[in-house]
């Protein structure tokens, strides 16, 4: 069966598979990334890896440590805490980099850690931008670092893959932001979530690497795992002047090196002929037009061209971040506010993605355009996109940003308000003093829709039978507790009121459970019940106990259409079984539709599920499920992560 790239990635950093097996959506793997990357949390990995037991790092060359949120903060706790990290790297011969060389993620593709067909993943949500270099990137949360810290593996269920083919080119003044904006904005209704996307078409060649990087970047806040370019002759030149450099420094080169460089270039990795995906969505470049999103959410768009009627003023511009601060960016911005300055009442804040990404950029002289018109200089770094630092937004005030989020409090004050745009608005817009951008012609609008998407007519994969472990059920079976809501975050399973007290016994988290989002819960709820709840379950903050206290609370295991990825995760590393079942909740739905709306309701009616089959069945009808395979069934025999990694580590 043809693999798309997304499986070929996976299968190809997979560990101790059945023999002949074949990787596709849905399967659980053991994989072994090519490298995992963490930045100022690496701290409290680090807490996390002795918390383990682990004393060595199993392959020094698989983590890299770079420094870059907090680095405007040079107070002797931060500075502590860096050296510290230093230190740690030092003792176990881990790459380190430290603050001020740049964003981790830039500095990773810098360095040579990055390279088409390899799968790279960080304790950080925006490393799906290592997918502009045809990289599999993707976040994992501060347990699975530490677990690859110690074993150099861990786990991951390979996800539902869109492909997004990109036709046509964009017109002059439209940039890959203005294109990332518009997929978020065009398809804002969770079309992608959890998805992984693979780029395609004729319209990729048209793109940069610093285009692919950006529009890779924000598929993040698109709601994917995942977003995936192809390698091609674009992506292989631009890899070649990465090893030029680095061998004419003498610099590390990560994983770059000629023999991998001739490699690609002469069989570049990508998706086989007649690959299967989810869905399609179809992209006309020429029709992109420049756009602004927000405020307050990524996937409100509104076109630059109504947004310059408004003449919404603003009080500060940034042009800085892992999305949008590389040399093109600068220079795009230079050339906008060459022999201008910004507008009274503006400040505006610049920042390289790198240390070399600014050299660079003063040796073009794009950098000093850019403080002779008014910009203040910070170091590279994230700064204000986190929060961190100089140049926040505070009350009342507006800003437009290079940067990837505008939610509220995300860049300073929540009574401030924030817009994305492409680094040329963002320029022109801190010139004029409210939002505008510099190109008349780029505004117009074309006919015909930009963007088409249609779902896949394949029929469903055929699944083998699975193995089942020694000590792990056949199948499970459990009364149906439905919750009918969407989006329900982790606030709602487990309050803020204990999520920061460390030392609540298990019987109290089982106590609390979704005490926020439904005070009958725990009246309706009894040992044994199979959770069953809607579309994106577990959004919202990454806290592991919103999963933990539905285990100590006697729920069997939790069955929604759909999981926040982060949700997902925190409940296998705990041991705590999460399906995907959307068809069973749509059922439900329907079942239910003329009743009395309840937050919690027992339906009524058992659920058997069958792990050898794959088969989740209710009243008669029976559902498809992905195979939990072995890396799945051994996380919930060894009761989690943490333990699967200790029992390893003793052995």
């Amino acid at each position: 069966m043809p693999q798309n790239f997304v499986e070929k990635i996976a299968q190809a950093h997979a560990v101790d598979l059945p023999a002949g097996h074949e990787v596709h959506t849905g399967d659980f793997l053991t994989v072994r990334p090519a490298h995992v990357m963490t930045h100022d949390n690496t701290a409290p990995v680090m807490s996390k890896f002795q918390t383990i037991g682990a004393t060595a790092v199993r392959d020094p060359r698989q983590p890299v440590f770079a420094m870059d949120h907090d680095v405007q903060n040079e107070s002797p706790e931060n500075l502590a805490k860096y050296a510290k990290i230093e230190a740690f790297a030092a003792t176990h011969g881990v790459t380190f980099y430290p603050p001020k060389r740049g964003i981790a993620h830039q500095v990773l593709c810098e360095e040579g850690f990055v390279l088409p067909g390899t799968m790279v993943v960080a304790s950080d949500s925006h490393s799906n931008l290592y997918g502009g270099l045809g990289a599999l990137g993707t976040p994992v949360v501060r347990t699975d670092a530490a677990a690859l810290w110690a074993t150099g593996t861990t786990w991951y269920q390979v996800p539902q893959v869109t492909r997004c083919v990109l036709v046509g080119e964009l017109r002059p003044g439209v940039s890959g932001k203005d294109v990332i904006i518009t997929l978020c904005g065009r398809f804002n209704a969770d079309e992608v979530l959890n998805h992984a996307v693979e780029f395609a078409g004729v319209g990729v060649l048209s793109l940069g690497v610093e285009e692919r990087l950006t529009i890779a970047n924000m598929t993040t806040e698109w709601g994917a795992l995942a977003g995936v370019f192809p390698c091609d002759e674009r992506t292989v030149a631009w890899l070649a002047a990465r090893l030029d450099l680095l061998e004419r420094e003498n610099r590390n080169r990560g994983d770059l090196t000629g023999e991998r460089l001739t490699a690609l270039r002469d069989d570049p990795p990508g998706a086989d002929e007649g690959a299967r995906y989810a869905q399609t969505i179809e992209l006309d470049l020429s029709r992109v037009e420049p756009s602004i999103s927000g405020p307050d959410h990524v996937k409100v768009m509104t076109s630059l061209s109504e947004m310059r009627a408004r003449k919404q003023a603003i009080q500060k511009a940034y042009l800085l971040s892992c999305v949008n601060a590389r040399v093109q960016d600068f220079a795009q911005a230079a050339d906008v506010v060459s022999g201008k300055q910004v507008a009274d009442g503006v400040e505006f804040y610049i920042a390289a993605a790198s240390s070399e990404v600014e050299e660079e950029s003063r040796r073009r002289g794009d950098w000093q355009k850019l403080v002779e018109a008014g910009a203040r200089a910070l170091p590279a770094g994230c700064g204000p996109c986190i929060g961190l630092g100089t140049g926040l937004l505070e009350d009342g005030e507006v800003g437009i940003s290079a940067t990837n989020r505008n939610f509220k409090g995300r860049m300073g004050s929540r009574d401030a308000k924030a817009y994305l745009a492409s680094p040329a608005v963002v320029a022109a817009s801190a010139v004029a003093g409210f939002i505008t951008g510099p190109w008349e012609e780029s505004e117009e609008s074309t006919d015909g829709d930009v963007a088409t998407i249609a779902a896949s007519d394949a029929p469903p994969l055929e699944t083998d039978a699975v193995a089942i472990r020694d000590g792990f059920p056949r199948s499970i079976e459990g009364e149906i507790l439905f919750l009918d809501a969407d989006n329900l975050n982790t606030d709602g399973i487990y309050s803020k009121d204990w999520t920061y007290k460390d030392d609540v016994p298990k019987e109290q988290m089982a106590k609390v459970a979704m005490e926020n989002y439904d005070p009958e819960f725990q009246a309706k709820a009894a040992e044994g019940d199979i959770l069953v709840s809607g579309f994106n379950f577990g959004s919202g903050s990454s806290r592991e106990q919103a999963a933990t206290c539905l285990l100590y609370r006697g729920i069997r295991l939790v069955v929604a259409g759909s999981f926040s990825e982060t949700y997902k995760r925190n409940a296998f590393n705990n041991g705590y079984i999460c399906l995907e079942c959307p068809d069973l909740v749509r059922d439900l739905r329907a079942r239910f539709a003329g009743a009395p709306k309840e937050a919690t309701r027992r339906a009524g009616m058992s659920l058997t599920i069958d792990f050898e089959r794959s088969k989740a069945t209710a009243d008669g009808k029976s559902y498809a499920i992905a195979p939990l395979g072995r890396a799945a069934q051994d996380l919930v025999l060894s009761g989690g992560l943490e333990a699967q990694v200790q029992r390893a580590l003793e052995a």
